[in-house]
């Protein structure tokens, strides 16, 4: 049976612990730390930049998966690259260039990912998926925590498992919003490799024994 990764997300996570956070991560098997940088342009929210992400690389060894939520997001790979990051992922919606952003992000030793929301379809990032480590369907609006998930963006996850299985590709095919026990099963049965989770492990009673459920249901 294929163990789907997860990758908690550290914006619902309490900002004044966040060393316990990061405890809590490591302690539950989270595989990755998913940081959701928002900049109140792209997205209605404002949450942080590349200083807590240095900040989180001081506290653990797990990658780390940094979301740009940003505008203009060629403009500040090189601080998140500085800063620690492992995997970088931004939206194809907000990059003109996006294949020398791709280049940029692996020029400096990280992984590089596509986003889309959920209104974009899979055909406008087609000529970009043979240089992508990971592409990201967003499967809420981003911007706001504790989306109810829109099951058609699943649609998208299934044509990216088939193209990569057809042609070769080798991205990682994640997952990031509404994510919970009630939806990880037709999630995982859609082809994908990674999950983010937010509320669903931050806000779980046993965190562990919620994230080893939706890691091996």
């Amino acid at each position: 049976m294929k163990i789907t990764k997860c990758a908690p997300s550290i914006l619902a996570a309490d900002f004044s612990r966040i060393h316990e956070g990061i405890s809590l991560i490591e302690a539950s098997g989270g595989d990755w730390v998913h940081l959701d940088v928002m900049d109140g342009s792209f997205v209605p929210e404002i949450s942080f930049g590349a200083q807590m992400v240095r900040a989180v690389r001081s506290l653990t060894d797990l990658p780390l998966d940094v979301h740009l939520m940003i505008e203009k997001p060629e403009n500040h790979v090189t601080s998140f690259l500085e800063a620690g990051a492992d995997y970088i992922t931004f939206h194809a919606e907000a990059s003109v260039h996006a294949h020398r952003t791709i280049q940029l992000i692996k020029a400096g030793g990280a992984r590089a990912g596509i986003s889309i929301v959920p209104s974009t379809p899979v055909a406008m990032i087609s000529e970009l998926l043979p240089f992508l480590d990971l592409v990201l369907i967003m499967t809420v609006n981003p911007g706001y925590g504790g989306q109810s998930l829109i099951p058609e963006c699943l649609e998208k996850v299934r044509t990216l498992a088939a193209l990569k299985s057809d042609r070769g590709f080798s991205y990682e095919i994640a997952v990031d919003g509404g994510i919970n026990r009630e939806t990880i099963k037709e999630t995982k049965d859609a082809g994908i490799d990674v999950f983010v989770a937010g509320s669903a492990f931050f806000g779980a009673a046993d965190p562990a024994e919620e994230l080893s459920y939706m890691k091996n249901c």
